[in-house]
């Protein structure tokens, strides 16, 4: 199976992702990073994985359509099976979620349905929440809502600044969303409507 993963930032859990692959937790070919920002950290860990990069900047193309298409061809000719959203700050259309319908994933830092959107650490900080965490889930045509695979819940303690408070999710997205991965990699997971259940019979993965 091979894995794109899409990213825009510093990659942390591009790395962490990388990392599991290289111990086999992870039994799947990364065969790609999808970066739109041409200065994006990213970048260069994936350089240094010996993972292949392919750069696809938004201003290079008239409008979103033309920009995605491009996209789908890199991942088609790469033979991707899935798509992994780690830190990619882009919505995707509901035509290309469509495209790879059950096949996108993406890692959220707070328990969704909560704190939805780029700032989910932040704002449960602030809300003065006493528990948070981070949520894997498939990718649907609405910003951070398909349907939950993992989650895992982070106490926020009397002492916890906001700094330590992100420290601590980004620990727990880093154990989680290998996890999510590998349930697909192995078929484990049944998708009825919104709900995922995992199952012990090993079934083939994505295509």
């Amino acid at each position: 199976m091979n894995i794109a993963v899409f990213a825009s930032g510093r990659g942390s859990n591009f790395s962490a992702i990388v990392r599991a692959v290289k111990k086999g937790k992870i039994k799947a070919c990364l065969a790609l990073l999808i970066c739109d920002q041409p200065q994006a950290g990213v970048i260069s860990r994936a350089k240094r994985a010996g993972v292949k990069v392919a750069l696809v900047e938004r201003k290079d193309f008239p409008d979103k359509a033309n920009f995605e298409a491009r996209i789908i061809q890199i991942l088609e000719e790469n033979k991707i099976d899935l798509i992994v959203l780690a830190g990619f700050m882009r919505i995707l259309s509901p035509a290309f979620v469509s495209h790879y319908k059950g096949r996108i994933i993406n890692v959220h830092p707070a328990l969704l349905p909560s704190f939805k959107g780029e700032h989910g650490i932040k704002e449960a900080y602030d809300y003065g929440v006493k528990v948070t965490g981070v949520t894997v889930h498939f990718v649907d045509e609405e910003m951070d809502h398909g349907p939950i695979i993992l989650q895992k819940a982070v106490p926020i303690e009397k002492d916890d600044t906001l700094e330590t408070l992100e420290k601590k999710i980004h620990r727990i997205e880093h154990l989680i969303y290998p996890q999510a991965i590998q349930l697909i990699m192995e078929g484990r997971l049944k998708l009825e409507g919104r709900k995922v259940s995992i199952i012990n019979s090993v079934e083939p993965g994505p295509r």
